[in-house]
């Protein structure tokens, strides 16, 4: 099963854990640090999908302005002699769990970054281990817990159970929206990217090409192939009322509508009305 990779990362001055599992960016922990940028000082926390540029912050930080960053913990600067290569900016590093390191660019909005690896057949290791095949986002098994009147199984309903990959397609030109084992959504929001979601049920990881700020809702879902917007005009999120994109995906012998919410970080999915007499989601006990 593909799998996202979320980097845990330590400061390089005092060895202390960045993560901050209370403030997830993507859908996973994210690398809290104190952030300085003209003049103004803050926390941010980026994402640590390795990929994703994603962030949330509590200052601005204008496109092309230089931030410095430092350790929560030893309140140390993090920095390096390194330069950027692709605009001469200082570069910052952190530390891996597995061993090596992680650097960014300090500059807001350039996209450089690399990873280095001190034991490379080690951290290979370590990377199948725990994002290779029987991962932690694999299905356990475990059907929910209903009352005897809210058995689905009993009623004879398909159930599509936590782990499954989703065939999705676009609902109006019907060609497929997986691409190398992601599904792939284009996006508009100020620019325009790409935003590569999980398949699999219940799987909420993501990674976006574009900066995508978290609890906003995107201005435009659009296939990737036919250029035409996703985003229903009659039907909101049950969670947080946000527009919500139609895809269609398989079930049995037939395609059905599935329903995601724009607005970033909000878990909600469903099926229409008529797609729930025969189909439950497993774990969704809303719908």
């Amino acid at each position: 099963m593909y799998d996202f990779l979320s980097l845990q990362l330590k400061c390089p001055n005092c060895n202390a854990s960045l993560m901050d599992a209370d403030h997830p960016i993507d859908n996973e922990p994210g690398i809290r640090l104190l952030v300085e940028c003209e003049g103004n000082r803050g926390t941010i926390r980026l994402s640590s999908i390795y990929g994703s540029y994603n962030y949330s912050s509590d200052i601005e930080l204008p496109k092309d302005s230089l931030a410095r960053f430092f350790c929560p913990s030893c309140t140390l600067e993090i920095t390096s002699d390194n330069t950027c290569v692709s605009c001469d900016a200082p570069i910052v590093p952190f530390y891996l769990d597995m061993g090596g390191k992680v650097s960014i660019c300090s500059r807001s909005g350039c996209k450089n970054h690399f990873v280095e690896f001190e034991d490379l057949s080690h951290a290979l290791k370590k990377l199948y281990q725990d994002y290779g095949f029987g991962a932690h986002h694999t299905n356990s098994g475990k059907r929910p817990e209903f009352s005897n009147k809210e058995k689905p199984w009993d009623k004879k309903k398909e159930v599509i159970e936590s782990g499954t990959f989703l065939q999705a397609y676009c609902p109006h030109c019907k060609k497929s929206l997986i691409e190398e084992e992601m599904l792939k959504l284009k996006i508009i929001n100020g620019e325009e990217g790409y935003l590569l979601l999980s398949p699999y049920l219940n799987v909420f990881s993501s990674i976006s090409t574009i900066y995508l700020p978290e609890d906003k809702t995107v201005t435009d879902v659009k296939c990737f192939h036919c250029d035409t917007s996703l985003i229903l005009t009659d039907r909101h999120c049950d969670r947080c009322y946000a527009p919500v994109a139609r895809i269609a995906v398989t079930a049995r012998t037939k395609l059905i509508d599935f329903f995601i919410c724009t607005k970033k970080g909000c878990k909600w999915h469903g099926l229409s009305e008529e797609d729930l007499n025969d189909i439950r989601l497993e774990d969704v006990l809303e719908w």
